[in-house]
């Protein structure tokens, strides 16, 4: 499977962004879809995961509530808006694919290349 992330950029604090994630080369829908952060300087991290058929999502602590996971499996595509955007969560965004809808980022197989979000204080 490679994935594709983009919809990275730069914007002030309070503002949104949605990420996208394009898959190919395999069943996406087989798939549960994760994404992950990692700052500067700091461990990578879970954000959201969503299970294959996207019936059940879940969140890590700190985006509950501002961050919305989803996914189109006809379009073989995922996404992640990013609402109320905060300084602290500056990092490189990044997609990928395993069999469990996790926060454990050794049961993903796929990973895509990283998009850069920076919040603006």
């Amino acid at each position: 499977v490679q994935l594709q992330a983009s919809g990275g950029g730069l914007v002030q604090a309070g503002g949104s962004l949605r990420l996208s994630c394009a898959a190919s080369g395999h069943t996406f829908s087989d798939y549960a879809i994760g994404w992950f952060r990692q700052a500067p300087g700091k461990v990578r991290e879970f954000v959201a995961t969503v299970t294959w058929i996207g019936a059940s999502t879940y969140y890590a602590d700190v985006v509950k509530g501002r961050f919305t996971i989803s996914r189109n499996n006809a379009k073989n595509t995922a996404y992640l808006q990013m609402n109320s955007l905060r300084p602290e969560d500056t990092a490189l965004y990044y997609c990928a694919v395993g069999r469990l809808a996790t926060a454990d980022p050794d049961e993903y197989h796929y990973w895509g290349q990283g998009t850069k979000v920076t919040v603006s204080s």
